[in-house]
């Protein structure tokens, strides 16, 4: 049956790639330096079935890691931002560390075989969601100015990745993190004096 070969090969490719690279998220989620034959392993399918969709371990690691920022940011988009800056932040942060400690190990990965510019670039969605909300808040007068925008965009990123790393080695419980990361973040990002509300 010519007429349907080519496109049951497409899907059959496309059915390969989703678990190959479903398999690299979870494979490198848990080992950063988990290795290609781990991850065929992981997907169920030989080495050049691999290799036929991702020329080198880069390829395979920048898709994981494309792919599981992807869907954080699907996630993170049904989040409430609207309203008092620091509750819509706590809501972000309350659902950003379940992806981050995904994504810190793929990060791990990333850049070991990726340019920095690269791995950047694929951050730049969620970066600029907490960059337009950290905005809103200093316009409102709640979150401090005296401090480079991009720093306190960075506090943020280190605090859920810290405490991703942490969960990870076992020293802080996963029922504890969310606590942890706004009582650590909100704090930090927060006007001494904050200026009263003006009208519009």
């Amino acid at each position: 049956m010519p007429a349907t070969t080519g496109p049951r090969r497409r899907a059959d490719a496309e059915r390969n790639i989703a678990r190959i690279v479903s398999a690299a998220r979870s494979t490198l989620s848990a080992d950063p330096n988990a290795s290609v034959d781990d991850i065929a392993k992981a997907a169920g399918v030989g080495r050049m079935t691999l290799y036929g969709h991702f020329r080198t371990r880069a390829d395979l690691v920048e898709a994981a890691l494309a792919d599981a920022l992807r869907a954080g940011d699907q996630t993170l988009a049904t989040v409430d931002l609207t309203g008092d800056p620091r509750q819509a932040l706590a809501r972000l942060l309350e659902s950003s560390w379940s992806l981050v400690a995904e994504s810190a190990a793929l990060l791990t990965a990333a850049q070991e075989v990726l340019p920095a510019g690269r791995v950047r670039e694929l951050h730049t969605a969620p970066a600029e969601r907490v960059e337009e909300l950290v905005r809103r808040g200093q316009r409102d007068g709640v979150f401090r100015t005296d401090l480079p925008i991009t720093w306190l965009v960075g506090v943020v990123h280190y605090v859920l990745k810290g405490a991703a790393e942490e969960n990870r080695a076992g020293r802080i419980k996963t029922a504890d993190i969310a606590h942890l990361v706004t009582a650590t973040v909100l704090p930090a990002l927060t006007a001494s004096t904050p200026a009263p509300h003006q009208p519009t």
